[in-house]
C-alpha cells in the first residue's frame, strides 16, 4: 500500500529522517583518493558539480555533509514525495520531475540553481532499467555547463529491497566504499543525437566506478582503474549491470 495523503507522507518523513540519521551515523564511509578533488565536504572543491549516483545508492548521500547547497532531482511519483520530504530533513532541497512527469519545469529550476548549488541526480531513475544511463543527466550537463562526477558505491553488508533498483540500505556498523570517476564534461547545447556519445561515456564511467567500489568492498583492496577497464572489456555484459 502506497502513501498518498500529504500529511501522512510528511509524518512518515518526520519519523524516518532521525531514524535514518542515527542509522547512517553507525556506518563508516571510505572514499577513494580521487574524491578529495570533488568531495562536497572537501576544502579543495571550489566549483560546482552534477553528482551522478545509481538509484539503488540514493540513501548514501545522507551521510555526507556539504557546505554548499545541494539540490536533488526527485521524481513526482508517490514514493518520490516521501524521498523528497526526507531529503529536506537532511538539508537537501528536492526539485520534482522526471522524463515522464514535470521534466521541463524541473530542468528550468535546476538551470536556475546551478550557479549556487551542487546537483544530485540518479541517471537510471526513477524507474530504470537498473544501472542504465538515461539522457536526462547528460542533457542537464549540456544546459548548465557543469561537469558530471560519476559516483560508484560498494557495500560491505547491505539489505536490498525487492524493487527494480534493488535499493541498498547498509547494515549498522558496516562500511560504504565510495569511488569517483574523473568528471565527464559535456558541451552544449546538444540535440538528442548529440547526447548519445556522452551517454555512452557516462555509462562506461559509472560502470567502472561501481565495479571498482564493489571490488574494494569485497576484497578490502582498492583496485587500479586499469583492472576495472580490463574486466569490462573481457565481459560482454558490464560487471556493474550484472551485479
Amino acid at each position: 500500500m502506497k502513501l498518498r495523503h500529504p500529511l501522512l507522507i510528511r509524518l512518515m518523513a518526520f519519523l524516518a529522517a532521525p531514524l535514518l540519521r542515527s542509522w547512517v551515523g553507525t556506518v563508516t564511509y571510505r572514499f577513494s583518493p580521487e574524491c578529495r578533488w570533488v568531495h562536497p565536504e572537501s576544502e579543495h572543491v571550489t566549483g560546482r558539480f552534477i553528482y551522478a549516483i545509481w538509484h539503488e545508492a540514493l540513501l548514501v548521500p545522507a551521510g555526507v555533509k556539504s557546505p554548499r547547497p545541494v539540490v536533488a532531482l526527485i521524481s513526482r511519483h508517490a514514493d518520490g514525495e516521501l524521498i523528497a520530504q526526507v531529503c529536506r530533513w537532511f538539508g537537501v532541497r528536492a526539485v520534482r520531475g522526471s522524463s515522464r512527469r514535470g521534466g521541463a519545469a524541473a530542468l528550468r529550476e535546476l538551470i536556475e540553481e546551478h550557479a549556487r548549488s551542487h546537483i544530485l541526480v540518479t541517471p537510471d531513475g526513477p524507474r530504470g532499467p537498473r544501472r542504465c544511463v538515461q539522457p536526462g543527466a547528460v542533457y542537464l550537463a549540456s544546459c548548465t555547463g557543469l561537469p558530471i562526477v560519476p559516483v560508484g558505491v560498494g557495500f560491505s553488508r547491505a539489505w536490498r529491497a525487492p524493487s527494480w533498483d534493488r535499493l541498498a540500505l547498509p547494515w549498522p556498523g558496516s562500511t560504504v566504499y565510495v569511488v569517483v570517476h574523473p568528471p565527464v564534461s559535456v558541451p552544449g547545447p546538444l540535440n538528442r543525437e548529440g547526447l548519445t556519445p556522452y551517454c555512452q561515456q557516462l555509462q562506461q564511467a559509472m560502470d567502472q566506478a561501481t565495479l571498482r567500489a564493489e571490488r574494494w568492498a569485497q576484497t578490502g583492496r582498492l583496485p587500479a582503474w586499469g583492472e576495472c577497464i580490463a574486466a569490462q572489456h573481457s565481459s560482454p555484459v558490464s560487471p556493474a549491470q550484472a551485479a
